[in-house]
């Protein structure tokens, strides 16, 4: 068995794509719709995907602060300089927990919690 995809239901599924795309750098692997009023985008090119579905008559997203999404990143201090540009703030961190891990939280524009992690080198 193997995890393939997570989903998100979205408030508004052309500004949550944006955001994966051009926050999160993951790519749209499919898009497409799924009956009347319902769109469903597919976004990674790794094995684990994002699923991110919009539902027309839904009621709006409502993501609790217990659960998060980690992405790795290279450095954490080069993402927090790429966050500050854009003009999104971080909700949390950055934290240091041990020598080899840094990591910190933004929020996505649904409210689901993003985690970006550094991995550091182990001398």
């Amino acid at each position: 068995m193997k995890f393939i995809w997570s989903t998100l239901h979205v408030n508004d599924l052309e500004e949550s794509v944006r955001f994966y795309q051009d926050i999160v750098g993951l790519e749209v692997d499919h898009r497409f719709h799924a009956g009347p009023g319902k769109e469903i985008v597919f976004l990674g090119n790794g094995e684990t995907k994002v699923e991110l579905i919009q539902e027309d008559g839904r009621a709006r997203t409502s993501v609790g602060p217990d659960i998060c999404w980690g992405f790795e990143v290279e450095s954490v201090d080069a993402m927090l300089e790429t966050l500050k540009e854009k003009g999104i703030p971080v909700d949390s961190g950055p934290f240091s927990p041990n020598p080899f891990r840094k990591f910190f939280y933004i929020l996505d524009p649904n409210g689901m919690r993003i985690q970006f992690v550094e991995n550091l080198q182990r001398s």
